[in-house]
């Protein structure tokens, strides 16, 4: 007979809200230790409960990793869209979009090395979430610039995917360097190199009615 003690007895979990708990055990220890280093043990221990109750959730330690990955790619793309819809005028809605990402970098909890400075991103299923991030990030600059500007869809797409691969270069670049290089000066360098390249695009002609 099961003890009333044991972790099943004491913390049984509706299915979503136990699913919930071992994304975030596996999403801190992966962030911890890499993919290939932490095992289906270690987040079962992590979050407290036995290892088939893992596999009741997650086919294997992949399923459970992809899970996670498209997680937070699905949290990057929204902040990049929040920003957009809050700004006001481009120089304004780049600014946005940087700090946004970059909080995000910086956030602990955030799961940015599980996705970004992963030991999993030649993965075909981690390198695909990681295009489709950038492809979707890239479409959401892209139906900004296509409403301030003259030029067209593909090259706004072009555009806007450009500024997405930056920001996520520099992220990379600076992720290791953060006691030495602060937020706010990444922040500062970037949107001055964007905003010199984007500003230099002319706007929408506006077509002004003359009362007749």
């Amino acid at each position: 007979m099961t003890s009333p003690l044991t972790p099943e007895r004491r913390i049984r979990l509706p299915r979503g809200e136990r699913r919930a708990q071992l994304l975030g055990a596996a999403l801190e220890a992966f962030a911890e230790s890499g993919y290939h280093a932490t095992a289906m043990d270690d987040i079962a221990d992590r979050a407290g409960v036995s290892k088939p109750v893992l596999y009741q959730h997650f086919d294997s330690k992949l399923d459970l990793y992809v899970a996670i990955a498209e997680s937070v790619a699905d949290d990057v793309v929204r902040r990049i869209e929040a920003a957009l819809a809050s700004g006001d005028g481009n120089h304004a809605r780049i600014s946005g979009c940087l700090s946004s990402f970059f909080e995000f970098v910086e956030q602990p909890s955030s799961g940015y090395p599980v996705l970004f400075r992963s030991d999993m991103t030649s993965d075909p299923a981690v390198a695909s979430i990681l295009e489709r991030t950038r492809r979707a990030c890239g479409e959401s600059m892209g139906r900004v610039l296509a409403e301030e500007t003259e030029l067209s869809w593909d090259e706004c797409v072009l555009l806007g995917t450009t500024m997405a691969g930056m920001a996520q270069a520099a992220a990379v670049a600076w992720y290791d360097r953060r006691g030495s290089m602060t937020r706010e000066r990444v922040l500062e360098l970037l949107s001055t190199i964007a905003w010199r390249g984007f500003g230099a695009v002319p706007p929408r002609a506006r077509v002004v009615s003359v009362p007749g």
